[in-house]
């Protein structure tokens, strides 16, 4: 219900309309007659006056009043009535006039002050105030509301078994996706042992067995028909078999000679074309991470 013609009706009711920040309307009492216990005005506004008091103060009474005829709460009824009074103090302030149904126009002149012309009265009647309980809902005939709570009690339990389906759906959902990255990162991040092992055996093939530190190990003979010799690495006993064992596990046909069982040279032994060998040894160095050369 627009809020506009409910002011008309409380200032005929009341003789009075208090408007917080612009001022009050007055009505003749002469003006409105009694017929069925409901109140009725006549079409003369030369009875309705106005007089400028931007101190006056928000009225209870016609907070009630509001929210009886709108089924509103006294809260929602006040803010309202707030904002239909900015809306007016907005177009007053940029000079333009406000028009109140029911009760005639309002123009704020140079002085500051509000200039007001009576209107035509509504001749709609009141309808009865709506009596609340102690919970602040109407006390109207349920009989009004039975069918869109049926439609609400229907709606709500059609939703739930929906929504508990949704749910399961998203739990599984969920689950399949966290168990797919799960395979995926597992796949992923493979064990750089594994990857090196892959690799070295596409290169060389193994068919020797590990050393241990109680071998002897004597030069290996260098023929030509062995191939290239890339050097892997050089180093002390403990690092050189620490090495040459891991390379062993990652499948790797290393050999490795002394010839002062102080310093150790890890090698390989490739028969591969003069075309070849700056292709292997990129290969070769990628892999070993270390610099990988051929010895002349």
């Amino acid at each position: 219900m627009k809020l506009a013609p409910l002011l008309a009706q409380f200032l005929y009711s009341n003789h009075r309309l208090d408007l917080e920040g612009i001022g009050s309307f007055y009505l003749d009492s002469s003006l409105v007659t009694t017929n069925d216990n409901r109140q009725q005005t006549t079409s003369h506004s030369d009875g309705i006056s106005f007089e400028n008091n931007p101190g006056v103060r928000e009225s209870a009474e016609l907070i009630s009043f509001i929210s009886s005829q709108t089924g509103k709460m006294k809260a929602l009824a006040s803010a309202d009535l707030s904002s239909h009074i900015a809306l007016a103090q907005q177009f007053l302030n940029i000079g333009k006039p406000f028009l109140l149904e029911g009760i005639g126009s309002l123009v704020k002149i140079r002085s500051g002050k509000f200039e007001f012309t009576a209107g035509a009265l509504l001749a709609e009647k009141l309808k009865e105030p709506t009596v609340r309980n102690n919970n602040g809902t109407g006390n109207e005939d349920s009989s009004t509301y039975e069918p869109f709570l049926e439609k609400e009690k229907t709606r709500t339990a059609f939703n739930k078994p929906v929504i508990a389906l949704l749910v399961v759906v998203g739990i599984g959902l969920a689950v399949l996706g966290g168990y797919s990255i799960y395979k995926r990162n597992s796949s992923a991040k493979l064990p750089s042992a594994n990857a090196n092992k892959v690799a070295a055996a596409a290169l060389v093939a193994d068919t020797s067995t590990q050393l241990t530190r109680n071998e002897v190990v004597a030069p290996a003979p260098v023929t030509k028909n062995d191939g290239h010799k890339y050097i892997l690495e050089t180093a002390n006993s403990k690092r050189a078999f620490t090495r040459y064992n891991a390379l062993k596990e990652y499948g790797w046909k290393v050999q490795m000679e002394t010839s002062d069982s102080v310093r150790y040279k890890l090698f390989l032994l490739l028969p591969t074309a003069s075309t070849d060998t700056s292709r292997v040894l990129d290969s070769l160095t990628a892999l070993n991470g270390r610099k990988v050369y051929i010895e002349n």
